[in-house]
Formats: structure tokens, C-alpha cells, sequence
């Protein structure tokens, strides 16, 4: 992994991984996982009755389609599948979720939240969604579900298509907005216009969700410093409910990437540098602060706290069970991590054979639960160590002194008490690039991915 903060590192967004969205990375599941740890952790009861903490449950679906494929994009998904194709997948999804439901570890387990992300979910018709949503919770109904998240892209939204999501209890609307700026929208390979952006967000409002999410990506291709700035007007005038403002990164198997890689100059403009970036989300968040909106995270601000929450990713932070449907698709069950297969074709053929799609898996010892859960909890800005006394019966203050000492050395650690630890605004902002000083040695310079 990259640490575009290291000693003589230039400051230029290079290729590479940057986001840390689970521990241990990525790369060090394998396929032979899953018959030795994953399949079995599926098909042992979920430990919780009598005195053990209850693990709450999760499903997220995976909609691998899109219009266009975003230059920055690095997910699965597919912009040439055609009505019928389509179908098939969802039927694939629906599948899936009935062999799930056929595992001890998810016997008699309420869903208590739900995520439809992608790809961009909103792609589907109102017709393939609600045939969908009925196939899913024919046996398992998730109408007591704490939040259901719906990803959206701008332009593929109709007042009827949203009244729809809204009728199947979506309570958290999330639009990919990204930039204002249609020149920027262009140069980054969105498929949606500034006009959509305000037609789609006026049909929400007055449809009555109960909290609707505006995500932004500081330093796309062409940003500047006065479009960044009109962006964040732009933002407050809606009033979104949160705001989730993403850093440009460039991993791997991106457009971008590509082309940096083999210099085939396909892009003339630069992704803004990281000083850049983080001095834009910075702004952002003063300006959005002032507003009287509270930072929840390294990436996101809410208007009201009390009320705004983003249950997926705080119970995810907490240890919880998720499946993870759908091509690609990352899960977490029974303590054991897993990944479906990364293919349209291998994940189909699968399911049409009546097995698992499962592709790669890994159970983290405890030492290693507890690292995921420290390090993502780091992206609040805050731990409890309480919470890690609780749950795991280990002092975190005394774990990783070694790696607090070297934030405080640097400036990034505004609090160190047996009670909270606090990063600055400065380091919570750059936060991902901290935490791998928390990882065990011999995960610290593999390939996060």
C-alpha cells in the first residue's frame, strides 16, 4: 500500500490501493478458505442465544450495472448487458439468497439492515426492482429492518421509479452525486448531468425519505479549487441530511490506472495531488461544520446526529454478520471473511449448479478481529478502549502503544487517555494512510488487494 505521507513520497495520487475497508487485506484470502473455514462457519449455528452478544445481521446485493463505467470506477460491473441478461442476474441473486437461507448460521436471524450498492442499483426498472424486493423477502421479510440503503445515480431516476424504492422501505436514499460540474462529470466518465441531479433530489425530498446522502469525490480529473468550492455551495443549498465526501484514488484495475501504467496519454489532466485533496475536504467539512452540520467520520458529516445514522457502516465496524450476494460480493459470517467469485460466469455457474459462489475466504484469528475492529473504529477519529475491554477483554491503549506513540510523535493524535483516543482533524482526514502502522508486521507490505 501507497503512503502518500511517507518520508520523501511525492505528493502526486499514484496507482495503487489507498481506501482500507477490512482487515487483514484482501490479498492474503485464498480459495482453499473456503471449503476449510468458510462453508463450515455457514453451516454452524450463529452464537447468538444465552449470555453471548447478539450479532446483528446484514445483506447486501450487489447490482453490477451502469450506463457508463466511471474512469475512476474499480467494482465489478457491466454497461453491456442487455433486459434479458439482466433478468438472469437477478434470478442468480435470488438464488443465492434461498441456499443462505438453508445455513445454520443464518437459521432464525432477523436481516437488521439492508444495502443495495453497485454498480448502481437505481439502474434496474421500477418493474425488475419490485420483482426483485418480492423474490428476497418472500421468506425472509426485512420490514423491521433498522435501515435499508439504496444506491443511486442521478440520471437514472424517475419520480415513479423513486416512489417505488420508497415503497419497499428504503429509509436511506444514497446519490452518487460527485461533482456539480458537468465539464468534470464529462472528463471523469459519469453518465449523469447537473440538471438530473436537482430533478432527482427534488422527487426525493418530496417523496419523504428519511434520510437522503449526497456522496462527493474531492479531486476528480478537472477539479479546481473554484469548482470545489461551488460544489460545497451547491451542497448546502440542498441540505442533505449527511454528506459523504470521498478522496480520488486510483487502485489497480481503474481506466485512469491503466493509462498511467502504460502511458498512453488517454488522460491530459491530473487527479489532484493529496495536499489538495485533503485541503478540500477540509474546507468542506468547516464550511458544512458552520452549517451546523457534526463530522460522524474521516468521510462523512450528518445535519443531526441524534437521528442521521449509517447503521451498515457502524454495525460493520462492530463486528457484524453480513452476506454479501451477487458477483464479487465481500461477506462476513460466523467470524470468517469470504468473497464471491469475481466473474459474471463462474458466479453463475455456481448457483445454476446449486452450491455457493463462494471464490477466496479467511478467518482472522482473534488478535486479527480485533485489529479490523480498531482500525475501522479509527476512521470516526475516536475509540473507546472500553469497548475493546468489553468485547475482547484487551486494554487497546497497552496493544498498540508502539503505534499510538508514532501518531503522537507525528502531531495526528489529539487525545491519549485510558478513556478515548482522538485523532486531529488533520489525521483524521488522512486516516487510511495511518492505519496500517496498526496492522501485524507481516501484513504491513503486502498488496492490500
Amino acid at each position: 500500500m501507497h503512503d502518500p505521507n511517507g518520508e520523501g513520497a511525492a505528493p502526486v495520487t499514484e496507482v495503487g490501493s489507498y481506501f482500507v475497508a477490512n482487515y487483514p487485506p484482501f490479498s492474503v484470502w485464498t480459495p482453499e478458505a473456503v471449503t476449510t473455514e468458510a462453508l463450515p462457519a455457514l453451516h454452524r449455528p450463529s452464537p447468538t442465544g444465552g449470555g453471548s452478544r447478539r450479532v446483528p445481521l446484514g445483506l447486501y446485493l450487489h447490482i453490477p450495472f451502469c450506463r457508463k463505467r466511471c474512469h475512476f470506477c474499480y467494482f465489478r460491473v457491466y454497461t453491456n448487458k442487455n433486459a434479458q441478461e439482466v433478468e438472469s442476474y437477478l434470478d442468480l441473486l435470488a438464488s443465492e439468497w434461498d441456499l443462505y437461507r438453508g445455513c445454520d448460521a443464518l437459521a432464525g436471524r432477523p436481516l437488521d439492515f439492508v444495502y443495495f450498492g453497485g454498480g448502481t442499483p437505481s439502474f434496474l426498472s421500477t418493474r425488475q426492482l419490485e420483482r426483485l424486493v418480492k423474490r428476497l423477502t418472500t421468506h425472509t421479510p426485512w420490514a423491521q429492518a433498522e435501515e435499508i440503503t439504496f444506491e443511486c445515480e442521478p440520471g437514472t431516476l424517475t419520480e415513479a421509479k423513486l416512489s417505488a424504492i420508497r415503497q419497499m422501505g428504503v429509509t436511506r436514499l444514497s446519490l452518487g452525486v460527485e461533482n456539480f460540474d458537468d465539464t468534470v462529470l464529462e472528463l471523469n466518465g459519469r453518465a449523469h448531468r447537473s440538471p438530473e441531479i436537482d430533478r432527482a433530489y427534488a422527487f426525493a425530498r418530496a417523496l419523504g425519505f428519511p434520510q437522503i446522502n449526497i456522496d462527493l469525490i474531492a479531486g476528480m480529473l478537472g477539479e479546481t479549487d473554484a469548482n470545489w468550492r461551488r460544489c460545497v455551495e451547491r451542497t448546502l443549498a440542498l441540505e442533505p441530511d449527511s454528506v459523504t465526501i470521498y478522496q480520488m484514488e486510483l487502485p489497480y484495475n481503474t481506466t485512469i490506472s491503466a493509462d498511467k501504467l502504460k502511458g498512453t496519454g488517454q488522460f491530459a489532466q491530473e487527479v489532484a495531488n493529496w495536499d489538495t485533496k485533503r485541503r478540500w475536504v477540509g474546507e468542506a467539512f468547516a464550511a458544512l461544520e458552520a452549517a451546523g452540520y457534526h463530522a460522524g467520520s474521516a468521510y462523512t458529516v450528518v445535519k443531526d446526529p441524534s437521528r442521521t445514522t449509517f447503521i451498515y457502516r457502524d454495525r460493520l465496524w462492530q463486528g457484524a454478520d453480513l452476506v454479501g450476494l451477487g458477483v464479487a460480493s465481500f461477506g462476513h459470517v460466523n467470524g470468517v471473511h469470504m468473497q464471491n467469485l469475481d466473474t459474471w460466469e463462474k458466479y453463475g455457474a455456481a448457483i445454476a449448479q446449486g452450491g455457493l459462489p463462494l471464490g477466496r475466504a479467511y478467518r482472522p484469528t482473534g488478535d486479527e478481529r480485533l485489529i479490523r475492529e480498531f482500525i475501522l473504529q479509527l476512521k470516526r477519529g475516536w475509540i473507546r478502549p472500553a469497548y475493546f475491554q468489553e468485547t475482547y477483554g484487551v486494554d487497546v491503549t497497552a496493544r498498540f502503544r508502539e503505534s499510538l506513540d508514532a501518531l503522537e510523535a507525528t502531531g495526528v493524535l489529539a487525545m491519549r487517555t485510558r478513556d478515548r483516543l482522538e485523532l486531529t482533524r488533520d489525521g483524521l482526514l488522512r486516516v487510511d494512510t495511518l492505519l496500517p502502522g496498526f496492522f501485524l508486521p507481516h501484513h504491513r507490505d503486502v498488496r492490500y488487494t
